[in-house]
């Protein structure tokens, strides 16, 4: 059996203000997010970290440089269509720096309350509530067909022995 494609990723949810720093991809071109709002983050470089990832990344897109800085998940997302992406899922609550233009989309500081308004795919809905509910560490898959989600699996790692939802 050939081995299936895959790649890493981090993404992070920079909180200020009971708000998330959201990116509303718009401007890449052939994005499979396009349209969709989204954390800020991307693809590990060789030889990366996951934390060199995240604090590279969200440099890049923000011009803010992450002081505080927490894991909260490890998220699998599969689909038949694209290789499967293994992201680590981080929230924020210190830096430092300006905000600048994303090359990718439009920022925007978004309260807690109105995250659910927004088009996001339905898996991040699901981590976005645990990051929102402060549910501790987790891991989540979520499996889709096309753009429409078909499963999601949880195991929160914050609970006793061989707990999961």
């Amino acid at each position: 059996m050939p081995d299936k494609p895959f790649y890493l990723t981090t993404l992070c949810y920079i909180e200020k203000d009971d708000c998330y720093l959201m990116l509303h991809r718009t401007k890449k071109e052939n994005d499979i997010n396009e349209g969709k709002w989204i954390g800020v983050g991307g693809k590990f470089e060789p030889d990366e970290t996951p934390e060199e990832c995240l604090l590279r990344e969200v440099k890049e897109e923000t011009g803010l440089t992450l002081t505080g800085f927490r894991l909260r998940g490890i998220i699998t997302f599969l689909n038949d269509a694209w290789p499967t992406e293994y992201m680590f899922l981080y929230t924020a609550d210190a830096f430092t720096g300006t905000l600048h233009a994303c090359n990718e989309g439009n920022l925007a500081w978004v309260p807690k309350k109105d995250l659910m308004k927004l088009n996001l795919w339905e898996g991040d809905k699901l981590f976005l509530k645990l990051l929102t509910e402060d549910a501790g560490m987790f891991s989540l898959k979520v499996s889709y067909h096309g753009d429409d989600l078909e499963e999601a699996v949880l195991h929160l790692h914050d609970q006793p022995s061989g707990t999961s939802a």
